[in-house]
């Protein structure tokens, strides 16, 4: 009996483990991203029980203890954060959406999309590391709503472009913070040419008062937020990839060869009434190319430049670790050839303009106690560039200038060429060859380390944190230098046609290779963060509240160029039932800058968020998924000023002006600039209006509009004064500007059977007005720059050019000089009867900042084959055209290019885009004027590429995670209106590069 009796038992036990199973079981699914892709890492915990948690496998599954009336909180390597109710008993399926993606203000603190309150973008992996660039700020370009980023060519090594938020603001200064992990590193913007694509997770773009309040003075322009890689929980990833380019410049500008420049040589002279430099018997010879070594056409640009370059770049990384410890280690490899042709014509030593860095980072994540967790990261480079001969040889503005008759590249005696009136050091391919070579390094370390103390002990959501960041940079130069003896010949008779008689020249000395080396630059940096904070969810009501404290002290090379600056902030976040938000800020800053007594000022924020989606009268539609509305508003303060010490007043050399005649040794002083007394602190008054909207399970919108006032802008006073005051004007805090604008943001993103599809558009709208600066007066309004943009561009309005003696006797009278035919001939604008200085008005936009800025990209893939693009174009910018030989030929004996020949005027000519030619600097001509201004609007296809993944199944057999094949090309179109050069290579500046790249990325 008492074995039935165990039996029955048994069964009843099983029978009630069966049915606790379906409600107190395992819980299972998978975690996605947006795209359909698992993701691996995540980790997956109870929210009411923290310390039960697993980590999504490989392909994203996931398996966990729990019930039905569980709340699982699911955190990816991203930062993503999503709650989602479980279901045991049946496979979950979990999609990290936009409404879960963290939006990382710094300083630790992190808000899901849903609950953030201030206009924040953000851009990710996938998007940013497309464009095979060699550095993070070269990865941006029409990638983040809000930041306009505009190319800067040269050297591989200073190609650091410019970059902006929300366009211009302030008469004082519009650059930006650029921050890494939430941390201010150097203040020279290096970190974004040392910061590889690979390392990083996303960039996020702070744009308005509520998303700048934590950054004290520094954030009144806006902040670029890095957030590098971290390591995942319980998996380990090891990936590599490497990229191979073909480089070659493009749009090189076309200068005349010798017989064109012969000629306009001539006709200038002739213009100018002058005898011609060439005879006929030059020109033919020059036409011709019989003499080359009496009378030369050498395409510099060709002869000092090869057609192709190449780089290289390689990644080696690995990503892992377990519940109590994550890793994140790479390291990278890049060089770059460069375009230098024949750089290794002498023994030992290269001239090639080239470059090489090698970086290393390594991110650490330990929980010490389940209530104590530590962060360190650490990044170094290393990297090493030369060049040829000395900086100060200025090899690509030779190129801009010299003429193709100069001289020949050498001599028959083998000297290279040179004469009197273009020597020997203004031959490119000479320096490019014979003056050896400049060697730079550049050494950087950059350090930091955070503690997190769970408080909870003293008071449930009590926590701490304190963080330590150092930054050590420094470049060094190595100057090797040769000098070498040039020369060249005349003819200075001809005899049927033949060259005769000869004057020669030489110039220049033979030396062997010497040189020096010095501490080009130094920056060092020490930040220090603290905060205290309280977090809880009582019912419907979630706070979050916390008081920081920062210092950053910098320090550079030189004298005078120690800084320090501190913050003291309480921040306050409150939410009511997952659909209301509110974020508060109170920050006081200091800098040592600013005068004693005005050091400290306070900041006052508030931003605004209601969720409507998350309303009950939104639950029973299929159109909308998710709907946000934001606003924002706030002061910023910010620490910009005229110039170190403006409190004082400062004394100058006199020029003979004596105020202590026996000073020393009879010197003499004079008062220099007056005191700036009474100062305080430019201010940034923003506004801002928002919308986050989901819609159709795949579209994503953003749409913002702003209004931003910056008063008590430092200005000079001079404007104000009479010269009679004898001394030079303090500044005053009178200057107001206004700003406004749009951005508006566009991305859908579908998965249909095999075919993801992706699309989307960016747009910025952005405008300035100068309300006050302090303007000296003036005899029109037309003449005030008061009351139009930032850098609004003032010139004469050209009508024309002089057709003869008769149209310039029955115009206006030009008081710029005399003028003759061919010679512009501007607009009276005040109908006075002279064209003078108040006939200048405001014409174009600026040649600074567009105030458009747009980009939209597509992309598409089926069965692991895929196709991508980004295009990004500019409007409303305005090109000034006054680079040498380009735009102002011949004057000081420079060259002229083929476009500005064939357009220049000449009688038979009258309708022609630029003045007559002349070797004299006409003042007349060289005025602001409509002329010499162009329409810099473009449109370019950023990169492109085509790739292949291989099969899942393919890559399992061979224990591979991933494989991707890559084409890609970048910079390849651009559409303009300049066509001479890029229209991002304006002036005299290396030609832009434009690459072709091959490439592999695999994973294991």
């Amino acid at each position: 009996m008492k074995k039935y009796k165990i039996i029955a038992l048994t069964m009843l036990t099983c029978v009630s483990l069966h049915t606790w199973a379906q409600d107190d079981g395992n819980i299972t699914g998978k975690v996605l991203d947006k795209f359909g892709n698992p993701v691996s890492g995540a980790l997956v915990l109870i929210e009411n029980n923290p310390l039960t948690r697993v980590a999504s496998d490989k392909d994203g599954r996931f398996e966990i203890m729990g019930d039905k009336n569980n709340v699982l909180e699911i955190h990816t390597s991203n930062d993503a954060v999503k709650k989602v109710i479980a279901h045991p008993g049946k496979p979950m399926t979990i999609v990290m959406d936009f409404a879960t993606e963290k939006v990382n203000y710094g300083f630790g603190l992190q808000q899901t999309n849903a609950e953030s309150t201030g206009a924040v973008s953000t851009v990710y992996a996938d998007d940013i590391n497309n464009r095979s660039a060699f550095t993070i700020g070269n990865s941006l370009y029409g990638n983040v709503l809000g930041l306009t980023t505009l190319q800067k060519t040269g050297p591989t090594w200073d190609q650091l472009p410019s970059m902006s938020i929300r366009g211009m603001k302030s008469l004082s200064g519009n650059g930006i913070l650029v921050v890494v992990d939430g941390l201010e590193r150097d203040n020279n913007y290096n970190v974004l040419n040392y910061i590889t694509p690979d390392e990083v997770e996303s960039v996020s773009v702070l744009r308005d008062a509520a998303a700048l309040a934590l950054y004290g003075y520094k954030g009144v322009n806006g902040v670029v937020n890095i957030v590098t890689k971290r390591g995942k929980y319980k998996s380990r990833d090891i990936s590599f990839t490497y990229d191979h380019a073909f480089n070659w410049q493009g749009r090189k500008p076309q200068m005349a060869d010798a017989y064109t420049y012969a000629n306009a040589m001539n006709e200038a002279l002739s213009n100018d009434g002058k005898s011609a430099r060439y005879s006929a018997l030059q020109l033919d010879a020059f036409k011709s190319g019989k003499f080359p070594y009496l009378c030369p056409n050498v395409d510099w640009w060709e002869e000092t430049f090869r057609d192709q370059g190449a780089s290289d770049m390689a990644t080696l990384s690995f990503r892992g670790g377990s519940t109590k410890m994550r890793y994140y280690t790479m390291m990278n490899l890049q060089n770059d050839k460069g375009f230098i042709a024949n750089a290794n014509s002498n023994e030992g030593y290269s001239m090639q303009e080239k470059f090489s860095k090698a970086n290393f980072r390594t991110n650490l994540d330990i929980d010490l106690t389940p209530k104590t967790k530590m962060q360190a990261n650490i990044m170094g480079v290393l990297n090493e560039f030369s060049r040829p001969g000395l900086g100060s040889d200025d090899l690509i503005g030779k190129l801009y200038r010299l003429p193709s008759a100069a001289f020949p590249i050498k001599t028959e005696e083998g000297l290279w060429g040179g004469n009197a009136t273009w020597n020997g050091y203004s031959n490119p391919v000479a320096l490019t060859q014979a003056r050896a070579y400049t060697k730079g390094h550049t050494r950087s370390l950059y350090a930091d380390m955070s503690l997190r103390q769970d408080l909870s002990a003293i008071t449930p959501g009590l926590g701490a944190s304190a963080r330590m960041g150092y930054d050590n940079i420094a470049s060094y130069w190595e100057n090797h230098t040769k000098g070498y003896r040039y020369g060249s010949k005349t003819v200075t008779s001809w005899v049927n046609g033949v060259p005769t008689e000869f004057s020669s020249y030489t110039g220049g000395t033979d030396s062997e290779m010497s040189g020096d080396s010095k501490l080009d630059w130094q920056h060092r940096s020490f930040n220090f963060q603290t905060n205290v904070d309280y977090q809880r969810q009582l019912g419907a009501h979630n706070l979050y509240t916390m008081l920081m404290y920062t210092y950053k002290y910098d320090n550079a090379k030189g004298v005078n160029n120690t800084f320090y600056q501190q913050n003291a902030a309480w921040y306050t976040h409150y939410g009511f039932a997952n659909r209301y938000f509110a974020d508060f800020t109170l920050m006081a800053s200091a800098a040592n800058v600013l005068a004693t007594g005005s050091k400290w000022h306070v900041s006052p924020t508030v931003g605004l968020s209601w969720v409507i989606s998350n309303e009950g009268f939104m639950k029973n539609q299929g159109v909308i998924d998710f709907l946000k509305l934001r606003a924002s508003a706030g002061v910023l303060n910010t620490a910009n000023i005229p110039y170190n010490g403006y409190w004082n007043e400062t004394v100058a050399g006199g020029n003979g002006y004596p105020i202590q005649d026996n000073f020393n040794n009879g010197g003499s002083w004079a008062e220099g600039r007056l005191p700036s007394l009474n100062g305080t602190t430019e201010k940034a008054y923003k506004y801002n209006g928002g919308l986050d909207a989901v819609l159709w399970k795949g579209l994503t919108l953003t749409l913002d509009g702003y209004y931003e006032r910056r008063s008590d802008i430092w200005v000079n006073t001079g404007g104000q004064n009479s010269a009679i005051l004898g001394a030079s004007s303090p500044y005053a805090n009178a200057g107001i500007v206004d700003s406004w604008g749009t951005e508006i943001g566009l991305d859908y993103t579908r998965s249909i059977n095999n075919i993801r599809i992706n699309l989307g558009g960016k747009f910025t709208f952005t405008r300035s007005k100068v309300i006050e600066m302090l303007e000296e007066p003036k005899a029109y309004d037309y003449l005030y720059g008061t009351g139009q943009s930032l850098n609004q561009i003032f010139g004469l309005q050209a009508e024309g050019f002089f057709i003869d003696q008769a149209d310039i006797n029955n115009s206006p009278a030009q008081q710029f000089g005399p003028v003759k035919p061919g010679d512009i001939k501007y607009k009276d604008i005040n109908n006075d009867g002279v064209i003078n200085d108040n006939d200048f008005v405001a014409m174009g936009y600026n040649s600074v900042c567009p105030e458009i800025y747009y980009s939209f990209n597509l992309g598409f893939e089926w069965k692991g084959l895929g196709f991508n693009a980004l295009l990004q174009g500019v409007g409303n910018y305005t090109a000034y055209l006054n680079t040498p030989s380009l735009y102002r030929p011949l004057v000081g004996d420079v060259t002229i290019s083929d476009y500005y020949y064939a357009n220049r005027w000449t009688p038979e000519t009258p309708n022609a885009r630029f003045p007559r030619l002349t070797t004299e600097s006409m003042d007349n001509n060289l005025r602001n004027s409509s002329v010499w201004l162009t329409d810099r609007s473009f449109l370019k296809m950023r990169n492109c590429e085509v790739y292949y993944k291989l099969p899942s199944s393919f890559l399992q057999k061979i224990r591979m995670g991933n494989a991707k094949f890559y084409v890609r090309g970048v910079d390849l179109l651009c559409f303009d209106g300049i066509n001479l050069t890029d229209p991002e290579a304006m002036g005299i500046a290396y030609p832009a590069t434009r690459s072709v790249h091959v490439g592999l990325a695999v994973g294991f």
